[in-house]
This record gives structure tokens, C-alpha cells and sequence, in this order.
């Protein structure tokens, strides 16, 4: 099953209503009423005084505002969130590796000596992909994997598709992203 990492639906609505918020404010910035005055009963004269808001006006650039500001301050905190989940996960990343190295040495060393019959049967992405997770002593994460091997994260999302369909990896979802593990 592919997973595909997206941003949290408050944050897309918090975007949406910065960027709507502004767009108003903009408009109303560009379409000011002129003022006009006109001067005498019998020969007008207009003059412009400058540019002037109607109370519509005023109310759509103070909700407007208010409604950029609000959004940019979830955009900021969700900012700081996602911060400090990636920390999160990197933290517990490691401790994953180093208590599954432990148990799966054993089974590491089978990998590597079933790699050259393995090889044959895998395609090229498929063969970069497991041999930098087989490099990685069997465990690393999706992120990682696209990172060391410069393949497109669509790429390596379906090379393991295939990988796990041949029963040679496993996705395991770990905080914001997947954990691939050799099987």
C-alpha cells in the first residue's frame, strides 16, 4: 500500500485562507472610490480629493486582516509541529535501528549471502533500492532511501511496492513516514 505524505488539512486551510485574505485586502487597496467634489450650481467642476473607503470597505479590510493574521499564526505553529515531530522521529528512527540490528544480524547475513540469487530476479531501481537498504543493515527510512539513491520519491514509493509484492521488504508507517525493513 502507497502512502503518500501530505500536509495536515488545517495547514492547506490555513494557506488557502492567507492567501484568499490577502487577495482581498489587495483588491480593496487597488479599488478605492475616488472622492469627487463639484464646485458652483451652474458651471460644475469636478476635482479629485484623493481615494476614499466605504464602510463595506472597511469591514472587508478588517476581516481581512484579521483572517491573515490568524492563518499566518497556524502556518507558524504548525511550522514549529512538524519540527519538532521530524526531531521526534529521527530520535526514534535510531533507537528502532540499533534494538532491530541487534535481533536481525542473523538474518542480514542471509540476505547477504542470497544477494547474488536476489539480483538476478530485481530490476534495476528495485536492485539500487534493496541493496541501499540492505547496505543500511536492513532498516532505513523511506525518506533516507530517496535521499542516497537520488530516485524521484514516486520512483522509490513504487519500487517498493514491488519489493513488498516479491516478500522482500516491508513498509512499517513510523510517525510522518515508512520504515522499510528487508523480510
Amino acid at each position: 500500500m502507497t502512502q503518500i505524505s501530505s500536509r495536515p488539512r488545517s495547514e492547506l486551510l490555513a494557506v488557502g485562507i492567507f492567501v484568499t485574505a490577502v487577495t482581498i485586502l489587495v483588491t480593496q487597496f487597488i479599488s478605492a472610490t475616488p472622492a469627487a467634489v463639484a464646485v458652483g450650481d451652474e458651471s460644475t467642476r469636478i476635482g479629485n480629493l484623493g481615494w476614499q473607503f466605504t464602510l463595506r470597505d472597511v469591514a472587508l479590510i478588517t476581516i481581512s486582516a484579521y483572517a491573515a493574521g490568524g492563518s499566518t499564526i497556524v502556518l507558524l505553529n504548525e511550522t514549529d509541529s512538524t519540527s519538532s515531530t521530524i526531531a521526534d522521529t529521527k530520535q526514534t528512527n535510531a533507537s528502532t535501528q540499533q534494538s532491530t540490528s541487534e535481533s536481525s544480524n542473523e538474518l542480514l547475513e542471509a540476505r547477504r549471502e542470497e544477494w547474488e540469487t536476489v539480483s538476478e530476479r530485481l530490476t534495476s531501481n528495485e536492485e539500487l533500492v534493496y541493496q541501499t537498504v540492505l547496505e543500511a543493515d536492513g532498516v532505513l527510512p523511506q525518506s533516507e532511501i530517496v535521499d542516497r539513491t537520488d530516485l524521484s520519491k514516486a520512483t522509490v514509493s513504487r519500487t517498493l511496492d514491488s519489493l513488498e509484492a516479491k516478500n522482500l521488504a516491508e513498509r512499517k508507517r513510523h510517525g510522518m513516514g515508512n520504515t522499510v525493513l528487508l523480510t
